[in-house]
C-alpha cells in the first residue's frame, strides 16, 4: 500500500471524527431551541430554533459526507490487506446507508466486516465496541420518532435522545479509531 493511503484515511478519520462531534453538539442546541419554540413560541424562539436547526443540518451533512467517504477508504484498505477476505462491494458499503429499514441493520454488518478484513487482531472488544454504537445510533434514531409522536415538549425524551445522540457520536468516533488504527 502506498504513503498516501495509509496516511489519507487517518486525516480522514480525524476529520470524520472532529465533524460528527461537532453535529452532535449542534444537535443538543438544536433540541433545545426547538423545544424552547415549541413551549413558547415567538418569532425570535423560531429564527433562533431555525438559525441552529440550519448549522445541525450543515454539520450532520458533512459529518455524512466524511464518514462515509471514510468507510469506502476503509474498505478498499480492508480489501487490499485481505484481498480473500469477505468485504462489502463499494457501491453496497454507500448504498445501504440509504435504503430504509435495511439501514437499520446492514451498515452495522458492513462496518464488522471492514474491520475484520482490514486486521487479522481484530477482537471481541472490537466488535463489542461497534455494537454498543449501532444500539445508541438505532435508539437514538427511534427514540426521536417515539419523542416527536408520542410528547413533542417532553424534557425527559429530550435528555434521552440527546444523551444517546452524544453516547453514539462519542463511540462512532471510537469505532472510527479502531478501524483507522488496524
Amino acid at each position: 500500500m502506498t504513503t498516501a493511503a495509509r496516511t489519507a484515511p487517518r486525516l480522514l478519520a480525524r476529520s470524520a471524527q472532529a465533524v460528527i462531534a461537532a453535529a452532535a453538539v449542534a444537535d443538543v442546541f438544536r433540541a433545545v431551541a426547538l423545544r424552547d419554540h415549541y413551549l413558547h413560541p415567538t418569532d425570535a424562539s423560531l429564527n433562533r430554533s431555525g438559525f441552529i436547526s440550519m448549522i445541525f443540518v450543515y454539520l450532520m451533512t458533512l459529518a455524512t459526507v466524511l464518514f462515509l467517504v471514510w468507510l469506502a477508504r476503509s474498505r478498499r484498505n480492508a480489501h487490499e490487506l485481505s484481498p480473500e477476505a469477505t468485504v462489502p462491494s463499494p457501491g453496497w458499503t454507500i448504498g445501504a446507508w440509504f435504503i430504509p429499514v435495511v439501514n437499520l441493520v446492514v451498515p452495522r454488518r458492513l462496518v464488522l466486516d471492514i474491520g475484520r478484513a482490514g486486521s487479522a487482531s481484530w477482537e471481541k472488544r472490537d466488535t463489542t465496541l461497534v455494537n454498543l454504537w449501532w444500539a445508541a445510533w438505532v435508539a437514538h434514531a427511534l427514540g426521536l420518532t417515539a419523542a416527536n409522536m408520542a410528547a413533542p415538549g417532553s424534557m425527559a425524551f429530550l435528555v434521552l435522545t440527546e444523551a444517546l445522540m452524544i453516547a453514539a457520536a462519542v463511540l462512532v468516533g471510537l469505532v472510527i479509531e479502531r478501524v483507522t488504527a488496524r
